[in-house]
């Protein structure tokens, strides 16, 4: 046996290749508590996001909306938010929030704020102006005609608006992985790590496109159940 060895050493012969491919089984079977953990926590990152930048957005979208003259500001404050490098955010925040979700959550709510200050004023702005003066006409006042009339029309560009926010909102809360709380992105970071792991650098990536997949399809369908005169006018 060491003779052979020696022969084949002499010869210049290498080792095999550990074997290293896209998708395994073994993988997924070992570590399937670890990927449910990773998986939840981007659901709840992301969901946490989303809910905030709305509470935020919308009411700032309807400011606009009713006192014009703050429209040009408040829509180039959310553009400015969405450039500050998420990185620098996490340096900013991070002495007070610590290293936790909070400041994961933060800078995503920021980047998500512009998406939907937009999208809200659009369909508000939408809303035909002889909608408004029947409105008007039948005694509603500016806030039961916001509430009332202008907000629901205004409904699908609100959701179109959080659809978007939300399939960017997944994609970018892998930065937190930074913080040691990027969700599905400790995965994707972790396969870097353990020499190029294509198996767990696969999962992390599939299960993320498959979340903003399955988020949109979600969101999507709640949109055509709220809005069905949308669909009625689209029919005819």
């Amino acid at each position: 046996m060491v003779a052979a060895e020696q022969v084949v050493a002499a010869a210049g012969a290498q080792p095999a290749p550990v074997s290293n491919p896209w998708f395994s089984w073994g993988y997924l079977q070992a570590n399937g508590d670890r990927i449910l953990d990773a998986l939840t926590e981007h659901v709840a990152l992301t969901g946490q996001a989303i809910l905030f930048a709305a509470a935020l957005g919308i009411p700032l979208a309807v400011l606009a909306y009713r006192v014009r003259p703050l429209t040009g500001p408040i829509l180039a404050s959310a553009g400015v938010l969405y450039t500050i490098p998420a990185l620098a955010v996490f340096a900013f925040i991070a002495p007070y929030l610590g290293i936790g979700p909070r400041t994961v959550i933060v800078p995503l709510v920021l980047y998500a704020l512009l998406v939907i200050i937009r999208n809200t004023l659009t369909g508000l702005l939408q809303v035909p102006v002889e909608v408004r003066d029947a409105a008007r006409g039948m005694g509603y006042g500016r806030w039961a005609q916001l509430v009332r009339i202008e907000l629901p029309l205004a409904l699908p560009g609100i959701l179109t608006g959080l659809r978007l926010a939300t399939v960017a909102t997944v994609a970018m809360t892998t930065i937190g992985v930074v913080v040691g709380h990027g969700g599905l992105g400790q995965l994707i970071l972790g396969g870097f790590r353990n020499n190029f792991f294509k198996a767990e650098i696969l999962t992390g990536a599939v299960l993320c496109v498959a979340l903003a997949l399955v988020l949109d399809l979600v969101l999507l369908a709640v949109g055509r159940a709220a809005t069905p005169w949308a669909r009625r006018r689209a029919a005819a």
